[in-house]
């Protein structure tokens, strides 16, 4: 099995391909070694000194490191897990839970411009930045006033050109494509 690496645009997280499905729908997002109970994989990751965040995309893998920590001495420990996870065909996931998309019901004018808006984000946007080893969810519509709050995964959380992407990139978009859409803000 041969794993390839890539650079994201932030530099303490790393994209790992496996040349295989990581997770066959959505995406998944571990921030601590206890919300990675769930996963096997995660859990093993975790247990390296320096990880901080683990982010399964459909084909790929990202891995964030703590400022204590440098790529030259993480790089072949998560490798490792990674390798023997998907050797050994362990399950990914335990719990069978889902990618968690908001809960809000959006009514009239306001459900048709949500759908639009999920729309773009799935046909446009999120398969850019999956590119860089990232994700970009919905969080709300502010229908009072056009404010869509999104949140940023994987190699966009904490990026240092994560709110440039958000404004620039994909605000811009939304603005153009829906203009009921006046802002997009960070949804922590």
């Amino acid at each position: 099995m041969f794993i390839q690496t890539e650079t994201t645009p932030n530099p303490a997280v790393l994209k790992f391909l496996p040349g295989r499905e990581v997770l066959a729908d959505g995406t998944r997002e571990f921030l601590d070694a206890d919300e990675a109970k769930v996963s096997p994989l995660a859990t093993e990751l975790f247990a390296i000194g320096g990880v901080e965040r683990v982010f399964y995309g459909g084909e790929f893998l990202t891995v964030s490191k703590d400022d204590d920590h440098d790529w030259a001495h993480l790089k072949a420990p998560i490798l490792a897990a990674i390798m023997d996870h998907f050797t050994a065909a362990g399950p990914l996931m335990t719990d069978g839970e889902a990618t968690g998309h908001d809960n809000v019901v959006y009514e009239g004018e306001a459900a048709q411009i949500v759908l639009e808006i999920k729309d773009l984000l799935d046909s446009k946007i999120r398969p850019a930045v999956a590119q860089d080893g990232g994700d970009i969810l919905f969080s709300r519509y502010e229908p009072d006033t056009g404010v869509v709050w999104l949140h940023m995964r994987g190699a966009c959380a904490g990026c240092p050109s994560s709110s440039a992407t958000l404004k620039s990139g994909v605000e811009n978009m939304l603005k153009h494509y829906v203009p009921e859409v006046t802002r997009v803000e960070q949804a922590l």
